[in-house]
C-alpha cells in the first residue's frame, strides 16, 4: 500500500513537471518581454529546453525595457552575437535554488564561453550572496540583480525573476576605465600592455586605485616603459582566477616573475602592503582587486600592518596630478561600488573559490549548446 502511494506521487510530480515553454508562458505578465526575445534564438531555446541540472535568471519585463533603453541594449539590439551572449550569461551550470545561497560570495559558472566574450575556464562567472533575506547577483561592474521571484521549477532544472539584466564583464582596460582606474588605464597604454594584458586567460589582477598611483607620483614620473611595464605585471597573476572567497595566506607568482604574498588579517585581505578596498570586480578574463597601493617588485618584502600600510616605494612622495590620466577618456558608464563585506575563505562555504573543473552534468551542456555556440561565433 506504501509502495503504491509512493508511485502516486512519484507519477503524479513526473506528470506535473513544466517545460521551459511552459514555466515561461505561465510567468508571461512577468517574463513576455523575455519570451520575445528568446524567440529570436530558437538554437538557444531548443538547447535550454533539453538541458538538465541548469538554473536561468530570467530578467522580468521592466528590467529588460530598461536595458533596452540604454546604450547597451541598443547596441545589443543591432548585434545579435551578443544578444546570445547576454542570454548564455543568464544561464548557470548548476541547480541553484534560492536556499543554496548565504551571506558568503558564490562565484557560480554560466554558459558564456564564447571567447568573444569570456576566456575564463569553465564559463564566464556571477557573484551571488544572500543580503539579509534577499538574493543579490553581481555582474560585470558590479551590476546588481536582485531575485525577486524565487525557486520557479522546469524539467530542466530552476528559474529566478530578477529585476536588472546582467552585465556582461568587459575587458580589462574598458572596466578599468568605468572603475575610475583611469591611472592604471594610462599607464597600461603607455607601456603598450593593453593588449598583452586582455588577451590573457584566467587572470587576476590587483589594480591600484588613482590615489595609489598618486600618493607615489614622484617614483613614477621618471620611470622608462620597461621599467613601468615590470610594475604593471608585478601586478597581474595569469593561470589563476582568484575570487575573494579563495585567498588565503599564500604566495601566487606574477606575470613579471616575482612573487605577490596574500595576507588574511581580520578578514581584510592585504597583497604585500597594499590593502584590497574593492574586492571581485569581474572582467572579461578574470576578476581584479582594487587595491590602496603600488606594488614594487623591487620591494617584495613589504608587508601589511592593521594601522598604518607600510609604502611599499620608500621615500616616494605624492604628486599634485593623478599620472598617466593625461588623455585617457573616461567611460561614460562608471560602476557603482556596492557595500558588501568581504568573503575570504575563512568563512567560505563551498561554491566559490579558484576557477575549477565544470559541474557534473555540465559536458552534456556544452554539447548541447553546439549549435548556439557556433550559431554565435558565426555572428
Amino acid at each position: 500500500m506504501q509502495f503504491k502511494k509512493l508511485l502516486s506521487l512519484t507519477i503524479g510530480a513526473v506528470a506535473s513537471a513544466q517545460s521551459l515553454t511552459e514555466l515561461l508562458a505561465s510567468q508571461n505578465s512577468s517574463l513576455s518581454a523575455l519570451t520575445g526575445l528568446l524567440a529570436t534564438n530558437p538554437s538557444l531555446v531548443s538547447a535550454l529546453g533539453s538541458a538538465s541540472n541548469i538554473t536561468i535568471l530570467a530578467p522580468n519585463n521592466e528590467a529588460l525595457a530598461t536595458f533596452l533603453n540604454s546604450s547597451t541594449g541598443g547596441a545589443a539590439a543591432t548585434n545579435p552575437g551578443l544578444v546570445t551572449a547576454l542570454l548564455t550569461y543568464h544561464v548557470l551550470n548548476g541547480s541553484y535554488p534560492a536556499s543554496a545561497f548565504t551571506n558568503t560570495s558564490q562565484f557560480l559558472p554560466t554558459l558564456l564561453t564564447n571567447t568573444t566574450y569570456a576566456n575564463v575556464t569553465g564559463g564566464q562567472r556571477v557573484e551571488a550572496r544572500l543580503n539579509g533575506s534577499s538574493v543579490e547577483i553581481f555582474s560585470g561592474l558590479l551590476a546588481k540583480s536582485t531575485v525577486v521571484t524565487a525557486d520557479l521549477s522546469f524539467t530542466g532544472g530552476i528559474l529566478h525573476i530578477i529585476d536588472t539584466v546582467l552585465t556582461i564583464p568587459e575587458s580589462d582596460a574598458a572596466t578599468a576605465t568605468a572603475a575610475n582606474l583611469t591611472a592604471l588605464a594610462g599607464a597600461l597604454t603607455q607601456a603598450n600592455l593593453v593588449s598583452t594584458v586582455d588577451s590573457l586567460h584566467d587572470v587576476t589582477i590587483f589594480a591600484p586605485s588613482n590615489a595609489a598611483f598618486q600618493a607615489i607620483g614622484s617614483a613614477v614620473g621618471t620611470l622608462s616603459t620597461a621599467q613601468l611595464a615590470q610594475i604593471l605585471e608585478y601586478h597581474v597573476i595569469n593561470g589563476t582566477v582568484g575570487y575573494s572567497s579563495s585567498l588565503t595566506n599564500s604566495t601566487l607568482m606574477t606575470v613579471s616573475g616575482g612573487s605577490v604574498t596574500i595576507t588574511v588579517e581580520n578578514g581584510t585581505v592585504y597583497v604585500n602592503s597594499a590593502r584590497v578596498i574593492v574586492p571581485d570586480v569581474l572582467v572579461a578574463n578574470g576578476v581584479v582587486h582594487v587595491i590602496d597601493g603600488v606594488l614594487n617588485p623591487n620591494n617584495t618584502a613589504a608587508t601589511p600592518n592593521p594601522s598604518t600600510t607600510s609604502v611599499a616605494f620608500s621615500g616616494a612622495s605624492s604628486a599634485t596630478d593623478v599620472p598617466f590620466t593625461s588623455g585617457v577618456v573616461q567611460s561614460t558608464t562608471l560602476m557603482q561600488t556596492p557595500t558588501r563585506p568581504l568573503t575570504t575563505s575563512s568563512s567560505s562555504a563551498g561554491v566559490g573559490g579558484f576557477v575549477k573543473a565544470m559541474p557534473t552534468g555540465v559536458a552534456e551542456m556544452g554539447a548541447l549548446l553546439g549549435g548556439a555556440a557556433m550559431f554565435a561565433a558565426g555572428l
